[in-house]
């Protein structure tokens, strides 16, 4: 590639989207630069999602979005066994509660049929409590989607930014977007620590991709930020429920759902609220009671249970009902991928490569790309504590640190030094479940920061 410039590609965005194209650009011989304003990949919005894996099937046929969920269904179930990310397929019914939504049925088996997902199936009333014992009264029946799952909206970024890096990929943390313009057939890409050119951007921003489009005169698109409150209950909630419940969706969202985590939690929410402001990601006395009006419908048992954690993600509506992936010479946009962002993150990453190629980015294979196996930290898979062989070679792995998510001295250890080691309590958390449970941080918060300070990282990884 040309070495006169100081990269290839310059990706704006470490979230979800952006690891992955990040990932995807350095399995070939492309010098590729990650930008991210945060102190951390994966610390907005990708972090803040349901973390279901989604068949796509009540996606609308024919839209981009449609097709790369589906694509990225397939290669995330692939890709989550290699690299050790926690995935689980408890399936999905989705309940109606009243003739109308049950009226809907036909069109969305219609619907699932047409995006080549034919496994859809009803399931009568008795069935339904039969399967989902705890449901609330009054359901009508449900259609059955098997194969719905739940991911580490964690580990799903961390492993892809990895990846990259491994690859050769220049992450930059800590480093905003400030201004791009076109300069003698490349771009200049200005941020507080300078500037950068490049021959090609990709525009990965999230909630800021129509302010980094506008930068250089484009406006396909306006991002109105969509807060979705959720509540997550103790783990002693689990039991109360087997599959994802999924809503008959509307026009506006698909829905207040309750689904598993792969921590071994439950889940209620999301909200549907558009907000102004970009940061807006506080929750509302409204909002959850609001989820527990519905929580009390849906299931009322798990109103008994205690919660452990409230948060609030901010979606990246647009004006647009499809992902709007375009290039303009040279300059790629990746904006609007909402909460489906996380299943078709590969397939969006494979597919903004064969735009840059076709736009005429030289890709050459790298001899051998490196792969990388993260650590678990999902419930239904070994961790550390369960497992003597390992605490026999290193007994840092059966000290508990953190009691509420039996996190060991060893996997903090071994996050602080990783590829990519935190920076603060967050990117920890993230890592290891540190600070995750129902204390959040009261009993282990202090000594997390005390061994935080001694292995401080700089925000910068290059």
């Amino acid at each position: 590639m040309e070495r006169g410039l100081d990269t290839d590609v310059a990706i704006v965005g470490a979230g979800v989207v952006g690891c992955a194209i990040a990932r995807e650009l350095s399995g070939f011989d492309v010098r590729v630069t990650l930008l991210e304003g945060a102190p951390d990949v994966g610390a907005g919005t990708s972090k803040a999602n349901t973390a279901l894996l989604h068949t796509g099937f009540d996606a609308t046929p024919g839209t981009l979005e449609s097709r790369l969920v589906a694509r990225g269904y397939e290669l995330m179930r692939e890709y989550a066994a290699r690299a050790g990310i926690p995935l689980e397929l408890p399936g999905a019914l989705l309940v109606a509660w009243s003739d109308e939504q049950l009226a809907e049925f036909p069109a969305i088996v219609e619907r699932s049929r047409a995006n080549g997902y034919d496994a859809i199936r009803g399931v009568g009333m008795e069935e339904l409590y039969r399967r989902e014992p705890h449901l609330g009264p009054g359901a009508r029946g449900a259609l059955e989607v098997p194969d719905e799952g739940v991911v580490c909206p964690f580990t799903t970024p961390l492993a892809f930014a990895t990846e990259a890096v491994l690859r050769g990929c220049d992450l930059r943390r800590g480093t905003s977007v400030t201004g791009i313009e076109r300069r003698d057939g490349a771009f200049v890409v200005r941020t507080p620590a300078g500037s950068l050119s490049a021959r090609y951007v990709v525009n990965a921003a999230g909630l800021r991709a129509d302010e980094i489009d506008r930068m250089l005169g484009l406006s396909d698109f306006t991002i109105t930020p969509r807060r979705g409150e959720l509540i997550v209950f103790d783990k002693l909630s689990r039991p109360l429920l087997q599959h994802i419940l999924l809503a008959v969706p509307t026009k506006v969202t698909k829905g207040v759902l309750v689904a598993p985590t792969v921590f071994g939690n439950v889940m209620l929410g999301p909200t549907a609220e558009d907000v102004e402001r970009k940061d807006d990601t506080g929750s509302t006395a409204e909002g959850l009671a609001y989820l527990r009006g519905e929580g009390a419908r849906i299931m009322p048992a798990l109103m008994e249970c205690e919660i452990t954690a409230i948060y609030v993600g901010l979606r990246t509506a647009t004006e647009h009902a499809d992902y709007q992936v375009r290039v303009h010479e040279g300059y790629a946009t990746v904006g609007g991928i909402r909460s489906t962002g996380l299943t078709g993150s590969l397939a969006i990453a494979e597919y903004v490569r064969g735009e840059l190629e076709a736009a005429g980015l030289r890709l050459e294979p790298r001899e051998a790309a490196a792969e990388a196996v993260m650590p678990n930290i999902g419930e239904s898979f070994p961790r550390p504590y369960q497992r003597p062989d390992l605490i026999a070679r290193d007994p840092e792995y059966g000290r508990i640190v953190c009691f509420c998510e039996r996190v060991t001295a060893g996997e903090i250890r071994d996050a602080l030094e990783s590829t990519i080691p935190p920076v603060d309590l967050d990117g920890l958390r993230r890592r290891t479940r540190a600070h995750l449970g129902r204390c959040q941080g009261f009993s282990c918060g202090a000594r997390l920061l005390s061994v935080l300070e001694d292995h401080r990282a700089p925000p910068v990884t290059r």
